[in-house]
């Protein structure tokens, strides 16, 4: 299954549209398209996971997609605010849960799993030079439980 284009047609309304960045980021990460995570994103991005901040799209990629994509997950993401400051800036917080498991080994019943709740917190811009998509500056997830064997993120 491939995931939809980071682009949709017809345009979404403006807060529909700063919350598909959101969606991006994880549907990137659930059906493992780089490019759809990445476009959820700026070059010059921050990711704070837990007090580890990220800088820049290349490290993002490299410490989140990476790691997550190779996976086996489900992220729900709900709860969604979003506060529009501009025509151009706008912020967002919401909550999720995030199932994974190694690799291959999601539907095996008794495979190694971790659950993790979270709250995100967003800041993000308007970028006309790339269709209009709204694009996170900076993300800021923090995981507020976790439930199974956080062994799965060590492979």
């Amino acid at each position: 299954m491939t995931a939809l284009p980071a682009v949709l047609s017809p345009a979404l309304a403006p807060r529909e549209a700063i919350v598909d960045a959101l969606y991006r980021c994880v549907n990137g990460l659930d059906s493992k398209d780089q490019t759809l995570f990445e476009s959820a994103f700026t070059n010059d991005a921050t990711f704070d996971l837990n007090g580890n901040v990220m800088e820049g799209l290349p490290a993002i990629s490299t410490c989140i997609y990476d790691m997550i994509a190779k996976m086996d997950t489900t992220h729900f993401v709900t709860n969604v605010r979003v506060h529009i400051e501009s025509e151009t800036k706008a912020s967002v917080t919401a909550t999720a849960l995030a199932q994974h498991y190694h690799g291959g080994q999601g539907l095996e019943p008794d495979a190694a799993n971790f659950l993790a709740g979270s709250l995100y917190w967003g800041d993000l811009v308007k970028d006309e030079s790339d269709g209009g998509l709204w694009k996170c500056t900076s993300w800021r997830m923090k995981t507020s439980w976790g439930i199974g064997d956080r062994g799965v993120f060590a492979n």
